[in-house]
């Protein structure tokens, strides 16, 4: 993201003030996830965001945005979101990107349920904020003019406060994964296409901006699991998006190295914006050294094959058509690939196809550069 700094190093801020705002869409701002002290601000070439490093002092107080409580239309609510922080929450598919402020989706899912083994439940991080969620659903109808899918599993309960409306539509999610991953239940219910995009967004986000529209202030912590066989144990833990992850699992690892991963698999020092899971594993990932014989043999080697078995089948979800939908991505066949499904999917949507096929180079990965390239082609 390309950001002009709206505080300098060394600056106090208070939690929820904006601190960033986006070049490309100057309504849209990211804020500061804790108050406290501009530690470090990092901005690359070409206005790129690096990274910024916030000292926590829980004295800094917590910023109000005042024009979130008069928020009551499409337009007020989507200035209010824009202004607060909070549009981030907002995933667009096709491409996986940060919603465009002024995209119109042509359907929203709200994922109250997660089937990722080891992921925190979606029921467990909105109870007792029944309300609120409420409210946030009701805001996510003022934002399309297309149908809300609230996809739960049977741990999560309605209550009275859900709204009634014809658009919020429930959908049972089954316990098997990879049926809680987002991408599948567009695939099944409302495929994403590049004029009539998708969002996906969890209900404990939606919970956030029903508690925003009322109080003004941005929601301070997220439910994240921390597990893993590196661990002495398992624990579920609220903390601030962008924690770090050390910090995490600071006490509890066991000795000797490990890695830390977050989301779908991805190495890392920091919870992203969208990553609600921690796993340490034990052992460290050391690059293989390197000569011209392992260069030669690696470079004249054929890419390992994807044989269709039905634990691919599984790996799909029996939504979309495993083995030719995989043919497609491996063959970088664009055209079958967006036929088969494939814009509604990112690269966590594979992670398990990834795992059972043990394709070099990976299904998610070949996924991401073909949509990437579709990106592109669309905005030629």
């Amino acid at each position: 993201m390309r950001v002009d700094a709206l505080v300098s190093e060394g600056e106090r801020v208070e939690q929820g003030q904006p601190v960033l705002r986006s070049r490309r869409h100057p309504q849209m701002v990211l804020v500061a996830p804790v108050g406290g002290d501009v530690a470090a601000l990092d901005i690359g070439p070409g206005r790129r965001l690096s990274s910024i490093v916030f000292f926590h002092d829980g004295k800094a107080g917590r910023h109000v945005h005042e024009a979130a409580r008069s928020a009551d239309d499409g337009g007020t609510i989507r200035a209010a979101l824009l202004a607060g922080g909070l549009w981030t929450m907002f995933r667009s598919r096709p491409f996986g990107r940060i919603a465009a402020p002024q995209e119109m989706p042509a359907a929203i899912f709200v994922m109250a349920a997660d089937s990722r083994p080891g992921a925190p439940s979606p029921a467990i991080a909105i109870n007792g904020r029944e309300e609120a969620f409420a409210r946030g659903l009701a805001a996510l109808l003022q934002l399309t003019n297309g149908p809300v899918y609230l996809c739960h599993d049977k741990a999560y309960a309605a209550t009275g406060a859900t709204p009634r409306d014809d658009r919020l539509r429930p959908a049972l999610v089954g316990p098997a994964h990879p049926h809680g991953l987002a991408g599948f239940q567009m695939a099944l219910r409302h495929p994403a296409l590049p004029n009539a995009p998708v969002w996906d967004v969890h209900a404990e986000d939606v919970a956030g901006i029903g508690a925003f529209l009322v109080e003004g202030l941005v929601p301070q912590t997220r439910l994240v699991s921390v597990a893993g066989p590196a661990l002495r144990e398992a624990r579920l833990v609220r903390c601030q998006p962008g924690a770090d992850l050390r910090g995490l699992c600071y006490d509890i690892l066991k000795p000797g190295p490990h890695r830390l991963l977050v989301g779908c698999g991805q190495e890392a020092r920091w919870l992203g914006p969208w990553h609600r899971q921690v796993t340490a594993l034990a052992g460290r990932s050391e690059a293989p050294r390197r000569n011209w014989f392992s260069k030669a043999l690696k470079g004249a080697s054929r890419p390992m094959p994807i044989i269709p078995t039905a634990a691919l089948d599984h790996a799909f979800g029996g939504i979309l058509p495993a083995a030719p939908l995989a043919r497609a991505i491996a063959a970088n066949d664009a055209e079958t690939a967006v036929q088969l499904g494939a814009l509604s999917l990112l690269e966590e949507d594979l992670a398990l196809a990834d795992f059972v096929t043990a394709a070099s180079p990976r299904l998610s990965r070949m996924l991401r550069a073909m949509i990437d390239q579709i990106a592109r082609e669309e905005a030629a």
